[in-house]
Order: structure tokens, then C-alpha cells, then sequence
């Protein structure tokens, strides 16, 4: 979390002067922060040392335009030493060095208030940029910043281990002196005013005050390991690390407790174990926490979410039932698989001869690809046993697949095992039934959450990509024929449904379903057989349930969205194609234009209407001829089996057949698999909307946590084009240089709001501010740019200290003969100035002192009175700047 972004308009200066955040002088805060991904990632290190962790709470405080260096250096140190009374002969300081490539000096001045305060010379130390300048991204507010240190040990002089990642001594408070602005170029700018961020770790202040080496000693901790303690089947916790750790127990104790941390906070704050983004980064800490509880810490399973409601997590964090609820469901999926890939590591280590203990990259990657094992889980379990992964080999795989998908996404390429004439014709002959799907159909809402049911299934063809053959060998891809399958087929715009099998018998090995195709009432599963595979092999099959959801919610929320579209563009809309995957639904139509701004908020408006009525979602198999009689049936242009499957939202399908009026309701016949409610949804936006070809629009829609993602981005954009216009319109740019890179800050935002998922209806609304903020900018680049190729007339305003005219107009004289191109006092304009005639800069000065004046356009003079000169004089010269410069 990066705590500077919701102060940023105050440090720029650009926050709205009505707002309340305007008003901010001093502000101090807390924040939850969470280090697993992207820049910041410490998650492969929490557990084996004492003082890492994937959550902890900053505490800040901040002065925007009020206090700074000294201040701020004076309280730090007072509540250090003082109000908390840490020893000052244990505290260390740093300061910024300076850095000359970059043109910074190094900040004597933070150094003098240190001396000033009484930090001996030999503890106050300087650092350069990568230690004591602070700066969070390629661009934004930034400055030199001062550290506080602390020493553990004490006693002695430990200044050469400061910034070393010494566990003795580390860093307690930053202190951030935002002086700089680094733009889009790199350059630095001045604020328009000084502000301090301070940061703070509260589990390590609590560390030090508590007198500890550990922040797993403290009481932030403490009553979770005895609550982990008492739950397990494993001696107490002791606190050791490395080889000291028999059997890495202490290490699980510390994993387990940090990591029921950040998923209890994230989860309350909404974001669930998932498949991208931060739900996958939470996905890999809970199954990393599962791991060691079940294997290390000898638990029932039940037992990470029981630690929720320990008091050391409802006392300090907000506690919502509903956590629990989530970390168990994810946990019971996961032991499953979890136990299945122990199965299969240990089967691979007992029947392989290894090569210097490197283990098969093949059996790494189905166990990630397969069991949705991360791949450091699985060199966690190998570490564990001396033995390595083929990495070169593994890291081939990896790219491999990037490459297949990519080329698969690009150019739409099937990579299919689809039987051919001849090897169905042979299945007809043979007597082969078609394949039974309805299990795919088959399952169940209990407490809120889908119960998908259990299939098992015999092996009665296979398929080697020429012809049908009795088996097939290891590694070997095939396609396979079952009597029954839960699995869904591609059809119907609806991707397939992913998953694998396992071979009774061997129950350790998994057999990958890549793809799943409808040919000829036959349902074939593309498989990369992980062993031999024959015909008559009972098989179990084991579906991503994850995935499955993600299209059921994806599915209905196309159907609600088409219903959307008609009844907020008229029946005249007409489906013409749609795709729904795991991630997105596509949705393409009829309609003569793009939707304006008003039709996309209320297409989006209606569908979340009834999402969050969570209306039952009815399906019902009929006659085609029967379906047909419903009013204000959806069809698109293809050819239905009889009988058909007709899915009806909000309305039992049997109310649909009796009623003879059009249903204002969405109801289609399909055949793909659906919601039971429509709640799961959760929330959609529109992501885009554009015309494909005259007359057929396409839409790209998000839902869930994705759809409340791309709102937030869309606050956030909303917030840097509102900053712009703010400084756009307070002044103009004073040079050329500035103008440009004004100019260039609105193309690269320009480029954000083009290319970030975020509400349509917005994009067009920000597209549209930003284009006339950048002929805004392009105007006065271009004036700039005349101005400077021209000659630059400088405005230069005096006074002449005398009671006689005469003396006044000599000195305008001299001054004009000598320097032709300058406008002086308020009596003379240059013959080529079009800008401002004197009369008008005369008339304007003088009615400002309260008097008259007059003249021409070269010369004119008038009378006025003032108590402040200087404030005439300034205010005379800003009125010709403004002049001149438009």
C-alpha cells in the first residue's frame, strides 16, 4: 500500500481548496500493509528468521505546509527518548549524503538540527539515495529523508552495522522530508510547499519497547502461538531458526501466525484467495499457512480458521465471521490437493534415479499447472528432502506455455484433439454410447456456497490424433471418451471447464485435462497422459471449481447484460456472439452507434439492479416448438437441438409459458451452466465498448472483485485528471520547458485512461476532459514557442523616486532609447507590443491606486495613491504578465 497516493493533491499542491483534505495541516494515521508481490515481497522469507512478515501496521504522522525538518526531527527524537525512553546511547542516525549525478546536496541542515540536538558526530551518519532518499515510484513527490536507528545489543559503538541488515541493529523511524516533485522526464521540480511522512512499524517499536529480540516475543504475537500451541500436536514454541529448528517447527509456528494475520485483515477488507492479482498472492499465503499446519504443526484441519477469533486478532484487527467461513473452504480444496501432491512427490522420489537429487521439471510443473501447487511450495517440500528441481527445465516449461497461450490468444489457434470422420463413424460402429454430460448441470447451492457433484467414470475410447488406439503411453496426448463426465464442453460462447483425473489404482497420479470438445454426442477430454491409459480404466474426475464459478458468474451476468441493452436500447438490439471465460464476458450486438455516456451508466445501473436483488436463476428442458411460444424470448442466429434448455432470471420458466405478455425478464435458451442466484455476481462494469464494424458493437464487461478494481482505478484517474485541471486553470506555465512538460504529464495520462480496465462510461467522460486539457496546453506550447522564437519582452516595473513629471518622463525616455523591447512603469508600451497598450496597462494600475488615467498605446500616464508601493508595483507587474503572455 503506498501511503503517500491519497495525500498526493496536498504535497502537489493541487488538492481542491473546497475539500476538507485542503484543510489538512497535521495528520497522523495507521495503516495495514501487506508485503507478498510486486516491489515490496517478503513472503518467501517470513518464517525463517525472526523479523519478517507479509502484514504489518505503519503508524505515521505528517505535516503538509506546516512543520518541517526541525520540528519534526525534535519530536521524533522526544517521543524516542523521552515519552518512551529508549536509551539515547542506542539510537543511530542517518542523513542524506547528497548525490552530484543527480545534482542534490547533501542536507547539511537535517545534520546541523541533529548535532543540534545532541546526537554525538560519530552516530550521525550519511547515506546516499538508495538509503536516504526517498522516493516510491518513477515519479511523484519525493525527498531526502533521516532514519532513526536502534541498537540491541547497546554498549558500544555499532555505527559500521547501521543499513548492514544487522538483526542487531535496525531501523525504527523514517523521516520523509517531501521537498521534490520527480516528474515524468526524471527531473526535480520544488513543491509548491514543504511537507514530512513519517513511517513507523508498530510490531518493531513494540519489539524494542517490550525488550525483545523478536517481534514473534511480543504481546502482538504471543497469544497467538500459545492459541497455535494448543491446537497442535507439536511441543511449544521456542523461537529457533536455521539448523536449530529440528524440523522446522518454530519456523511453521511464526508462518502460521503471521499469515492468519494479512488473511484475516484481507479478507475483511474484501479481497478473497483467487486466481490473479492480489487474490492469487492471498491464495499462495493461505495454502502456504494450510502446508504448514497439516504437515509441520500436526492439525486437524479447522484449525487455521479457528485462530480468527484469537484475541490477539480481534483485539487489533476488525474480526467479521464471515472469514472464518472463506479460510475454511479454501483450506478443505486445498488439503486435497495438497495430499495428492505429497502422494506424488514422494511416488516420483521412490521410483526415479535421480542425478545429483534433481528432480523431474515435468512432475513440478503438473503439480502447479494441475493442483494449483506455487512452485515455491513445491522446492519447499523438495528443500526439505535434499532435492532440487531441474530449473533450466522447469523454467523451459514455464516459457513454453507462456508461448502456446499467447499464440493460442493472438491468432485464435485450435490445438484440439478432434476425432476426425472416420474415428466417429468407428465409434457409431463399435456401439461406443455418446457421452452422458448432465452432470455438468448437477449441482447444488448449501449455505452459500456451489456443491459440485462427484463423478466417476470409465475410459470407453481413446484417440492418439489419427486414430482410435486401445492405449496410450506416458506423456502421450490424447483424447479420451468416458461413458459419463462432469466436465463442460466447449459451446455455446462458454469456455471449457478445467481440471484432471486420476486412474483408480493410482490415485497419485494426475492426468491433465487441457481442453474439452462436443463432437457427434461424443465429449472428448484432451489429455496429457501423466502414465499409461487404456481402454476399461475407471477414472476419477476432479474439476476446477474455481474456474467453473468464475464462467457461471460470467454466464448469467452476459444474460442480465443482454436483457440490459434491449431494454435501455430497445428491442432492436440483437445478440451477435458472445464469450464468456473465467476472467471477462464478451458480448457483441447490433445497435447503429457507440452507447453515449447516459446509456452506458444505465445498462451498468439495470444490471446491478438485479444483482443485488439476487434473483433465482430457473432452468427448465422443453420442446424447441413450446420455447418458442415464450414472449420476449432471446435467440441468436443458430440452429437448437430439441429439446432445448431455456434459462429464465428472476421467473420460474412454467410462469413463462403461462403468461402470454412480453416478461420484462432476461430469458434465453442456452445450454451453458449458470448461477443458481444472481448474487454471486457481486458487481459489474463495462470495461469497453466499441464499434467492430458499422452497425455491431462489442463489449468487455469484469464482474466481482475485478468490476470493484476497475471503479477504484477509476477514482484514481479521476482524481489526476481533476489535480491537472486544478493547475491548469490556477496558472499558466511560466516557460516553455515547463508548458511541455505539462503537456507530456497529459499524454501519459492520456495513455492510462486509454489503456486501464476501467468503467467505459468514465473513460469516455475523462477521454474527453483530457483532449480539451491538452489543446488547452498545445495553445499555450505553441504561444510559448512563438514568444521565444520572436524574442522574449521582459516585463520590468519601477518607480522613480521624484515630485516632477518632467523627471519621470526623461527616465522613461533613456530607459526606452536604450532598451526598445521593455514595457517601464506605467507610462511607456514598445511600438511592437500588440499585447498591452500603455493606455490599457495605465487605466488598470491607476483605478487599482484609486485614481484615472489615459494616453495612448505607446505613452500614457495617470494619478493614484498607495499606502504599500511594493504592493502596487507587484500587482502592476503580474497584470502585464497575464497580458503579455496571452
Amino acid at each position: 500500500m503506498n501511503s503517500v497516493f491519497q495525500f498526493k493533491p496536498i504535497l502537489l499542491g493541487t488538492a481542491d481548496p473546497r475539500s476538507e483534505m485542503a484543510s489538512y495541516r497535521r495528520v497522523t494515521n495507521s495503516q495495514k500493509c501487506v508485503r507478498a508481490g510486486g516491489k515490496h515481497n517478503d513472503l518467501e522469507d517470513v518464517g525463517r528468521d525472526l523479523t519478517h512478515h507479509t502484514f504489518f501496521e505503519m503508524l505515521g504522522n505528517w505535516s503538509f505546509g506546516d512543520y518541517f525538518k526541525e520540528e519534526a526531527c525534535r519530536m521524533a527524537w522526544s517521543l524516542l527518548t523521552e515519552h518512551y525512553g529508549i536509551p539515547a546511547d542506542r539510537l543511530y542516525v542517518s542523513y542524506f549524503a547528497g548525490d552530484a549525478a543527480s545534482g542534490l546536496p547533501a542536507d547539511e541542515e537535517t545534520r546541523q538540527i541533529w548535532l543540534d540536538i545532541g546526537v554525538p558526530p560519530r552516530r550521525l551518519l550519511p547515506f546516499g539515495l538508495k538509503e536516504n532518499f526517498w522516493e516510491m515510484g518513477d515519479s511523484g513527490p519525493c525527498g531526502p529523508c533521516t532514519e532513526i536507528h536502534y541498537d540491541h545489543i547497546g554498549g558500544r559503538d555499532a555505527a559500521t552495522l547501521v543499513n548492514t541488515d544487522s538483526p542487531d541493529v535496525v531501523e525504527i523511524w523514517n523521516l520523509v522530508f517531501m521537498q521534490y516533485n520527480r516528474e515524468v522526464d526524471q527531473s526535480l521540480l520544488l513543491l509548491p510547499q514543504f511537507s514530512v511522512d513519517t513511517g513507523m512499524g508498530l510490531e518493531r517499536l513494540v519489539n524494542i519497547l517490550q525488550g525483545k529480540r523478536s517481534n514473534y516475543d511480543t504481546d502482538l504475537f504471543t497469544p497467538l502461538l500459545h492459541a497455535i500451541h494448543q491446537i497442535s500436536r507439536v511441543r511449544p514454541y521456542s523461537g529457533r531458526t536455521g539448523a536449530a529448528d529440528v524440523g522446522k517447527v518454530d519456523m511453521a509456528y511464526r508462518v502460521v501466525a503471521d499469515h492468519i494475520r494479512t488473511l484475516s485483515v484481507c479478507i475483511a477488507d474484501g479481497i478473497h484467495p483467487g486466481m490473479s492479482g492480489a487474490e492469487l498472492v492471498l491464495r499462495r499465503i493461505l495454502r502456504r499457512a494450510v502446508r504448514f499446519c497439516v504437515e509441520v504443526l500436526q492439525t486437524p484441519q479447522g484449525a487455521l480458521a479457528s485462530l480468527v477469533p484469537t484475541e490477539v486478532v480481534i483485539g487489533t484487527l476488525m474480526f467479521f465471521p464471515q472469514v472464518t467461513d472463506i479460510i475454511n473452504e479454501n483450506e478443505a480444496h486445498f488439503l486435497s490437493s495438497l495430499q495428492q501432491g505429497s502422494r506424488l512427490i514422494l511416488r516420483t522420489l521412490n521410483s526415479v534415479d535421480y542425478k545429483h537429487g534433481v528432480f523431474p521439471a515435468s512432475v513440478a510443473w503438473s503439480l502447479h499447472r494441475d493442483l494449483g501447487f506455487p512452485l515455491d511450495l513445491v522446492d519447499l517440500m523438495l528443500e526439505e528432502r535434499g532435492v532440487q528441481v531441474d530449473r533450466q527445465e522447469l523454467d523451459r516449461l514455464i516459457t513454453e506455455s507462456h508461448k502456446v497461450k499467447l499464440y493460442s490468444d493472438v491468432l485464435n489457434v485450435e490445438t484440439l484433439m478432434m476425432l476426425d470422420v472416420l474415428s466417429l463413424a468407428e465409434l457409431q460402429r463399435l456401439g461406443v454410447p455418446h457421452t452422458d454430460d448432465g452432470l455438468k448441470y448437477q449441482y447444488r447451492l448449501e449455505q452459500g456456497r456451489y456443491v459440485f457433484p462427484a463423478c466417476h467414470a470409465t475410459v470407453l475410447a481413446l484417440y492418439d490424433g489419427q486414430t482410435l488406439v486401445s492405449e496410450v503411453s506416458g506423456g502421450q496426448c490424447c483424447g479420451v471418451i468416458l461413458d459419463q463426465t462432469c466436465f463442460y464442453s466447449e459451446q455455446g460462447g462458454q469456455s471449457h471447464d478445467q481440471g484432471y483425473f486420476t486412474r483408480d489404482g493410482l490415485q497419485d497420479v494426475v492426468y491433465s485435462v487441457e481442453e474439452v470438445v462436443l463432437a457427434g454426442g461424443y465429449v472428448i477430454h484432451q489429455v496429457t497422459a501423466a502414465d499409461s491409459l487404456k481402454t476399461g480404466d475407471q477414472v476419477q474426475l476432479h474439476l476446477d471449481q474455481v474456474h467453473r464459478l468464475s464462467c457461471m458468474v460470467k454466464h448469467t451476468a452476459t444474460h442480465i447484460l443482454n436483457f440490459a441493452l434491449r431494454k435501455v436500447l430497445g428491442s432492436s438490439v440483437q445478440q451477435r456472439g458472445s464469450h464468456v471465460a473465467a476472467d471477462r464476458l464478451r458480448f457483441d450486438f447490433s445497435v447503429k452507434g457507440s452507447l453515449s455516456v447516459s446509456q452506458l451508466q444505465q445498462v451498468e445501473r439495470c444490471v446491478n439492479d438485479i444483482i443485488s436483488a439476487n434473483q433465482i436463476v430457473h432452468s427448465q428442458v422443453l420442446p424447441l416448438q413450446r420455447a418458442r411460444s415464450i414472449r420476449g424470448l432471446r435467440t441468436v442466429d443458430e440452429v437448437y437441438p430439441d429439446p432445448v434448455r431455456l434459462v429464465s432470471v428472476g421467473v420460474p420458466v412454467s410462469e413463462l409459458l403461462d403468461n402470454q405478455t412480453d416478461t420484462q425478464t432476461s430469458v434465453e435458451l442456452c445450454c451453458g451452466t449458470h448461477l443458481l442466484q444472481t448474487g454471486a455476481i457481486e458487481d459489474l462494469v463495462i470495461v469497453s465498448e466499441r464499434q467492430q464494424v458499422k452497425g455491431i458493437s462489442r463489449i468487455i464487461a469484469v464482474t466481482g472483485q475485478e468490476a470493484t478494481r476497475a471503479r477504484e482505478v477509476g477514482q484514481v484517474l479521476l482524481q489526476e485528471v481533476d489535480s491537472l485541471s486544478v493547475r491548469l486553470s490556477d496558472s499558466a506555465p511560466s516557460s516553455l520547458d515547463s508548458a511541455q512538460r505539462l503537456a507530456k504529464e497529459i499524454g501519459v495520462l492520456s495513455d492510462a485512461v486509454d489503456n486501464t480496465p476501467i468503467p467505459q462510461w468514465q473513460r469516455r467522460e475523462l477521454q474527453g476532459r483530457l483532449k480539451a486539457l491538452q489543446r488547452t496546453s498545445n495553445t499555450g506550447v505553441r504561444k510559448l514557442e512563438a514568444r521565444e522564437k520572436n524574442g522574449r519582452r521582459e516585463v520590468l516595473v519601477d518607480c522613480v523616486d521624484t515630485d516632477s513629471l518632467s523627471v519621470v518622463m526623461k527616465t522613461v525616455n533613456q530607459l526606452s532609447s536604450a532598451s526598445p523591447q521593455h514595457l517601464i512603469s506605467c507610462v511607456f508600451s514598445p511600438q511592437d507590443s500588440k499585447s498591452l497598450p500603455a493606455s490599457d496597462w495605465a487605466v488598470a494600475v491607476c483605478h487599482y491606486l484609486g485614481g484615472s488615467a489615459g494616453g495612448s498605446a505607446l505613452v500614457a500616464k495617470g494619478t493614484g495613491s498607495s499606502s504599500d508601493i511594493t504592493d502596487a508595483l507587484r500587482w502592476a507587474e503580474q497584470f502585464a504578465h497575464q497580458k503579455t503572455q496571452q
